[in-house]
């Protein structure tokens, strides 16, 4: 099983984000927008993870969605191999891109390299309930506390150009997580 189980990469990305967002549905298109994938590969991949029982789907109306089997017997496992192999940023990445936040950052002294108890972070976006859920589960996983800004995309745009913390923390040392900062 275990062959069968990581021998693709997109397979690899299709589980880290079901994974990380186990009480959210997806179709086949979406998964593929969020992953950047061709939707025939990431089709296939929720076929044999289906297959495997990590996964379930449901038909509503012309749509077949997708979620994480959190019944499965390696479910917790599955999900603690994930975050632990993506690390503490792609745990965020991916919990990220489940929530449609299209950029974001890590900043301060995490980003510099120090093994700090803190990590500040930078979306861009709308805040939803499933992203404050999400940070609390990686705050469990990698026992770090998220500092989490969230600014809407139009007032980021304003700010970069105007706000002077802003300026600073984009001259900075960071790591980009999702998209153009």
């Amino acid at each position: 099983m275990l062959k069968s189980l990581f021998s693709s990469s997109i397979r690899g990305d299709v589980l880290a984000l079901l994974l990380n967002s186990p009480d959210e549905k997806f179709y086949v298109r979406e998964i593929a927008r969020l992953l950047r994938k061709n939707p025939s590969g990431v089709k296939r991949e929720l076929d044999k993870l289906e297959e495997m029982g990590l996964v379930f789907s449901e038909k509503v109306a012309n749509l077949k969605y997708f979620h994480a089997n959190k019944t499965s017997p390696l479910f917790s496992e599955l999900k603690d191999l994930i975050a632990k192999s993506l690390g503490l940023p792609g745990a965020l990445k991916s919990l990220l891109r489940a929530n449609e936040i299209k950029s974001a950052f890590i900043y301060g002294s995490y980003a510099e390299g120090e093994d700090t108890p803190t990590v500040n972070l930078v979306v861009i976006g709308a805040f939803t309930p499933s992203l404050l859920s999400g940070l609390h589960e990686i705050e469990k996983k990698f026992g770090k506390k998220i500092n989490c800004t969230v600014i809407e995309e139009q007032d980021y745009k304003l700010k970069k150009k105007r706000d002077t913390s802003i300026k600073r923390i984009l001259s900075e040392k960071r790591i980009t997580l999702l998209g153009r900062i």
